[in-house]
């Protein structure tokens, strides 16, 4: 009687243990994109004939496959906008930094973008059924041990998965007026010591920086699929400040 019984509490054990893979499943069967800039830059309108810029993009992440250039180009063309090889000639600037591309863990993904559910899954459950149905002694701890297994089981056939992309950008504007800058460096010399470092100049251009986010979230979501997502929700952020 004690087998049957411990039978049908793993069977219900291994149904309950699949029910959070089968909620990611389903609330997150079709892909979320979304992008985010952690503050708004506004530049002044200015005559079409000063609608040049100058795009210098760089990627110091692990992908250097991740080119999001063309698109940022494209897109800056399309909304009217001479892109130029020379900066001393381009009314505005536009540098952006790919700083980090891939992969992002669930639990942290989760934290930063307060969505998705936690891992918790099996062995909680087993206790639950353990308590519900009166186990005890080696059925309970048998119980227990299925429910966790179950859910490692079915949790790894679905999987939530984020794939993030961090973009540092700059934007110059050349404007009739003067900046004052000043830039103060501290550079270590070994574990001992340091050198300090200053500079100050005239431009007439002035700078605003901004970062950007764009991540793709979807089950079992793979590279290949989340990257030209990535690409389109960076490069359109970047177009969309002029």
């Amino acid at each position: 009687m004690n087998i049957i019984k411990l039978a049908l509490t793993a069977a219900v054990l291994f149904s309950l243990a699949g029910c959070g893979a089968l909620h990611t499943s389903v609330a997150k069967r079709n892909l979320d994109v979304q992008t985010k800039m952690s503050s708004s830059i506004f530049l002044d309108p200015v005559e079409p004939g000063q609608r040049t810029i100058f795009v210098d993009v760089r990627n110091t992440s692990d992908k250097p496959e991740f080119d999001i250039k063309p698109q940022v180009v494209a897109n800056l063309r399309a909304r009217g906008y001479q892109v130029i090889d020379s900066p001393g000639q381009a009314h505005y600037w536009l540098q952006a930094n790919v700083l980090q591309v891939g992969r992002t863990n669930g639990r942290d993904a989760n934290r930063a973008f307060a969505a998705g559910p936690g891992m918790a899954g099996g062995a909680v459950t087993g206790y639950a059924i353990h308590r519900a149905t009166g186990g005890s002694g080696a059925a309970g701890l048998g119980a227990a041990v299925a429910g966790a297994a179950a859910g490692t089981i079915v949790d790894a056939l679905v999987e939530d998965v984020y794939y993030t992309a961090i973009t540092d950008i700059q934007v110059m504007e050349r404007f009739a007026g003067s900046v004052s800058e000043r830039s103060d460096h501290q550079l270590l010399q070994g574990d001992s010591g340091s050198t300090s470092s200053s500079y100050q100049r005239q431009t007439d251009m002035r700078k605003y920086q901004s970062r950007v986010m764009s991540y793709a979230n979807q089950a079992n979501l793979k590279w290949p699929e989340a990257a030209p997502q990535l690409t389109d929700g960076v490069a359109r952020s970047l177009a969309g400040l002029f």
